[in-house]
């Protein structure tokens, strides 16, 4: 066999567990979709149909799209400050962003169960400072669900946004500078835009992962706040509505999947995501 005859059998033990791991069981899930109670599309026409199914598709999508911008505003302001620092301080910054992707996210999302709780350590606050008369309802709720995905997903944000600005030349800046250019006019018309890399690649790569959350939604919206992954579980474990669920979950890989191509059609993912020249 040739040389150049010869690469596909190094891909093939990869080909072969990602069919038997990922491929295989994505197809069984779409099957089930299309048989469960019945073959038909009876499970696909709920999405027209169906109040409960919609309002968790739209839940889901509203939850996502405000963790995916607040996640932005905090990533882009720490990315932006660990960027100038320096080196030294540097370390610390960007530890202090590392340490929180070390902590169990069922540690984070019952430590703010403990702080945002109607007897926990805000609302006591707040009524200590006089500032609210009766405790507020912060959990249990979107904005609890809010909360606890922003807090996970603000590290995912700043990794990418911190790679893209680390790449740009600071005597830009100083040139810019140099040229009269105050600092907003720096930031705004040269510093912002050459950073626009990594602030798409950050909005993609967290309203994807903000799509199939579970556990934070799970215990912050206390099963009144329904996401789509809570709701496929309950369908699944709950209800044994297998078409129902496996249904929703073929549509959350169809919007991830969307995601991915439009953004594609708009910018060259491989440069976003540094995998490209």
């Amino acid at each position: 066999m040739g040389r150049q005859g010869g690469w596909w059998l190094l891909i093939l033990p990869a080909f072969l567990l990602m069919t038997a791991f990922y491929v295989a069981p994505i197809v069984q899930v779409l099957a089930i979709s299309f048989t469960e109670p019945e073959p038909g599309l009876q499970n696909y026409e709920r999405l027209f149909t169906s109040e409960s199914v919609q309002r968790v598709i739209a839940t889901t999508l509203r939850i996502c799209v405000i963790t995916t911008v607040l996640a932005l505003a905090l990533g882009y302001v720490l990315a932006y400050r660990i960027a100038l620092a320096e080196e030294r301080a540097r370390r610390w910054w960007f530890m202090a962003v590392l340490v929180p992707l070390w902590i169990s996210v069922l540690v984070r999302a019952f430590a703010w169960v403990t702080l945002l709780r109607r007897q926990g350590l805000v609302n006591e606050g707040l009524l200590a400072a006089g500032v609210i008369e009766e405790p507020l309802q912060l959990v249990w709720n979107e904005f609890g669900i809010v909360v606890g995905m922003v807090h996970y997903m603000v590290p995912y944000a700043v990794l990418p946004m911190l790679a893209s600005m680390r790449e740009i030349d600071p005597r830009l800046l100083a040139a810019a500078r140099g040229l009269g250019a105050s600092r907003l006019t720096v930031f705004a018309r040269v510093f912002l835009p050459l950073s626009r890399p990594g602030l798409i690649a950050a909005a993609v790569l967290v309203f994807i992962f903000s799509l199939g959350f579970y556990i934070t939604p799970a215990i912050l919206g206390g099963g009144k706040t329904l996401m789509v992954a809570e709701w496929i579980a309950l369908q699944i474990h709950n209800l044994v509505r297998w078409g129902l669920g496996t249904m929703m979950a073929t549509m959350l890989v169809v919007a991830i999947l969307l995601t991915l191509v439009v953004f594609s059609r708009v910018l060259d993912l491989r440069r976003v995501f540094g995998s490209g020249a």
